[in-house]
Protein backbone atom coordinates (compact mmCIF):
# COMPACT_ATOMS: atom_id res chain seq x y z
CA UNK A 1 0.00 0.00 0.00
CA UNK A 2 2.77 2.44 0.87
CA UNK A 3 4.46 1.89 -2.49
CA UNK A 4 1.43 2.70 -4.71
CA UNK A 5 1.70 6.07 -6.47
CA UNK A 6 -0.92 8.64 -5.54
CA UNK A 7 -2.22 11.81 -7.18
CA UNK A 8 -0.66 15.19 -6.38
CA UNK A 9 -3.65 16.48 -4.38
CA UNK A 10 -3.73 13.30 -2.33
CA UNK A 11 0.05 13.49 -1.85
CA UNK A 12 -0.36 17.00 -0.46
CA UNK A 13 -3.07 15.77 1.92
CA UNK A 14 -0.82 12.93 3.09
CA UNK A 15 2.06 15.35 3.74
CA UNK A 16 -0.24 17.65 5.76
CA UNK A 17 -1.61 14.74 7.78
CA UNK A 18 1.90 13.38 8.37
CA UNK A 19 3.00 16.75 9.75
CA UNK A 20 -0.08 16.88 11.96
CA UNK A 21 0.70 13.41 13.31
CA UNK A 22 4.31 14.44 14.02
CA UNK A 23 3.48 17.79 15.64
CA UNK A 24 0.58 16.63 17.80
CA UNK A 25 1.12 15.59 21.41
CA UNK A 26 -1.71 13.13 20.93
CA UNK A 27 -4.14 12.07 18.23
CA UNK A 28 -7.60 10.62 18.88
CA UNK A 29 -9.54 8.79 16.17
CA UNK A 30 -13.31 9.05 16.21
CA UNK A 31 -16.22 7.89 14.09
CA UNK A 32 -18.62 10.72 13.33
CA UNK A 33 -21.30 8.85 11.33
CA UNK A 34 -24.69 10.50 11.75
CA UNK A 35 -23.48 13.83 13.15
CA UNK A 36 -24.67 16.99 11.45
CA UNK A 37 -22.40 19.77 10.25
CA UNK A 38 -23.59 22.01 13.10
CA UNK A 39 -22.78 19.29 15.65
CA UNK A 40 -19.29 18.89 14.17
CA UNK A 41 -18.84 22.67 14.32
CA UNK A 42 -19.95 22.63 17.95
CA UNK A 43 -17.44 19.85 18.66
CA UNK A 44 -14.61 21.76 17.00
CA UNK A 45 -15.41 24.84 19.07
CA UNK A 46 -15.58 22.86 22.30
CA UNK A 47 -12.12 21.38 21.70
CA UNK A 48 -10.44 24.81 21.71
CA UNK A 49 -7.77 26.43 19.60
CA UNK A 50 -4.94 24.00 20.33
CA UNK A 51 -6.87 21.01 19.00
CA UNK A 52 -7.72 20.32 15.36
CA UNK A 53 -10.60 18.02 14.36
CA UNK A 54 -10.03 16.80 10.80
CA UNK A 55 -12.03 14.42 8.66
CA UNK A 56 -9.77 12.36 6.41
CA UNK A 57 -9.96 9.41 4.06
CA UNK A 58 -8.84 6.23 5.78
CA UNK A 59 -6.30 5.31 3.12
CA UNK A 60 -4.64 8.74 3.28
CA UNK A 61 -4.68 8.82 7.08
CA UNK A 62 -3.24 5.30 7.23
CA UNK A 63 -0.42 6.28 4.88
CA UNK A 64 0.26 9.49 6.83
CA UNK A 65 0.42 7.58 10.13
CA UNK A 66 2.89 5.13 8.59
CA UNK A 67 4.98 8.01 7.19
CA UNK A 68 5.00 9.61 10.67
CA UNK A 69 6.29 6.35 12.16
CA UNK A 70 3.10 5.48 14.02
CA UNK A 71 1.95 1.88 14.05
CA UNK A 72 -0.93 0.02 15.62
CA UNK A 73 -3.74 2.14 14.19
CA UNK A 74 -4.58 0.21 11.03
CA UNK A 75 -7.58 -1.57 12.55
CA UNK A 76 -9.04 1.79 13.64
CA UNK A 77 -9.22 3.12 10.08
CA UNK A 78 -12.63 1.64 9.30
CA UNK A 79 -15.81 3.55 8.61
CA UNK A 80 -15.91 7.34 8.55
CA UNK A 81 -12.88 8.49 10.54
CA UNK A 82 -12.01 11.87 11.97
CA UNK A 83 -8.65 12.70 13.51
CA UNK A 84 -8.31 14.94 16.56
CA UNK A 85 -4.79 16.37 16.63
CA UNK A 86 -4.01 17.75 20.10
CA UNK A 87 -1.21 20.29 20.45
CA UNK A 88 -2.15 21.56 23.90
CA UNK A 89 -3.44 19.79 27.00
CA UNK A 90 -4.25 16.20 26.06
CA UNK A 91 -6.45 15.70 29.14
CA UNK A 92 -8.65 18.69 28.27
CA UNK A 93 -9.08 17.49 24.68
CA UNK A 94 -9.94 13.96 25.86
CA UNK A 95 -12.49 15.44 28.28
CA UNK A 96 -14.00 17.52 25.48
CA UNK A 97 -14.39 14.46 23.26
CA UNK A 98 -15.76 12.32 26.09
CA UNK A 99 -18.29 14.96 27.16
CA UNK A 100 -19.41 15.56 23.58
CA UNK A 101 -19.79 11.80 23.04
CA UNK A 102 -22.00 11.62 26.16
CA UNK A 103 -24.41 14.20 24.77
CA UNK A 104 -24.06 12.97 21.17
CA UNK A 105 -23.80 9.17 21.22
CA UNK A 106 -23.20 9.08 17.46
CA UNK A 107 -19.63 10.23 18.10
CA UNK A 108 -17.61 7.09 18.83
CA UNK A 109 -14.08 7.29 20.19
CA UNK A 110 -12.06 4.54 18.49
CA UNK A 111 -8.62 5.03 20.06
CA UNK A 112 -5.57 7.05 19.24
CA UNK A 113 -1.91 7.83 19.74
CA UNK A 114 -0.36 9.26 22.90
CA UNK A 115 3.39 9.87 23.21
CA UNK A 116 4.01 7.86 20.05
CA UNK A 117 2.14 4.75 21.20
CA UNK A 118 -1.26 3.47 20.11
CA UNK A 119 -3.94 3.64 22.81
CA UNK A 120 -7.42 2.17 23.02
CA UNK A 121 -10.72 3.98 23.47
CA UNK A 122 -10.70 2.92 27.14
CA UNK A 123 -7.30 4.55 27.59
CA UNK A 124 -8.60 7.76 26.02
CA UNK A 125 -11.40 7.68 28.60
CA UNK A 126 -8.84 7.18 31.38
CA UNK A 127 -7.00 10.25 30.12
CA UNK A 128 -10.27 12.18 30.23
CA UNK A 129 -10.78 11.10 33.84
CA UNK A 130 -7.48 12.68 34.91
CA UNK A 131 -7.49 16.15 36.37
CA UNK A 132 -6.17 18.95 34.19
CA UNK A 133 -2.50 19.83 34.11
CA UNK A 134 -3.10 23.06 36.05
CA UNK A 135 -4.96 21.25 38.85
CA UNK A 136 -2.25 18.59 39.12
CA UNK A 137 0.48 21.26 39.23
CA UNK A 138 -1.43 23.19 41.91
CA UNK A 139 -1.75 20.03 44.01
CA UNK A 140 1.94 19.31 43.59
CA UNK A 141 2.85 22.86 44.59
CA UNK A 142 0.60 22.63 47.65
CA UNK A 143 2.14 19.35 48.71
CA UNK A 144 5.65 20.72 48.23
CA UNK A 145 4.80 23.88 50.19
CA UNK A 146 3.40 21.79 53.05
CA UNK A 147 6.53 19.65 53.16
CA UNK A 148 8.77 22.73 53.07
CA UNK A 149 6.82 24.29 55.95
CA UNK A 150 7.22 21.12 57.98
CA UNK A 151 10.94 21.04 57.23
CA UNK A 152 11.36 24.71 58.18
CA UNK A 153 9.60 24.20 61.52
CA UNK A 154 11.64 21.06 62.14
CA UNK A 155 14.89 22.96 61.54
CA UNK A 156 13.72 25.88 63.69
CA UNK A 157 12.73 23.68 66.64
CA UNK A 158 16.27 23.09 68.02
CA UNK A 159 17.11 26.79 67.77
CA UNK A 160 13.88 27.78 69.52
CA UNK A 161 14.47 25.14 72.20
CA UNK A 162 18.01 26.46 72.73
CA UNK A 163 16.75 30.05 73.00
CA UNK A 164 14.11 29.02 75.59
CA UNK A 165 16.76 27.09 77.55
CA UNK A 166 19.11 30.11 77.53
CA UNK A 167 16.27 32.38 78.69
CA UNK A 168 15.38 29.94 81.51
CA UNK A 169 19.06 29.75 82.62
CA UNK A 170 19.27 33.54 82.60
CA UNK A 171 16.10 33.79 84.71
CA UNK A 172 17.47 31.18 87.12
CA UNK A 173 20.79 33.04 87.51
CA UNK A 174 18.97 36.33 88.06
CA UNK A 175 16.85 34.71 90.79
CA UNK A 176 19.91 33.12 92.38
CA UNK A 177 21.75 36.46 92.24
CA UNK A 178 18.79 38.26 93.82
CA UNK A 179 18.53 35.66 96.60
CA UNK A 180 22.29 35.82 97.33
CA UNK A 181 22.31 39.61 97.62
Amino acid sequence: MADKPIRADKATAVVELTESFRNAGATVLTEYRGLTVSQLTQLRRSLGTETTYTIAKNTLAKRAAADAGISGLDELFTGPTALTFVSGDVVEAAKGLRDFAKTNPKLVIKGGVFEGKAITAAEVTKLADLESREVLLAKLAGAMKGNLSKAASLFQAPMAKTARLAAALQDKREKEGAEAA
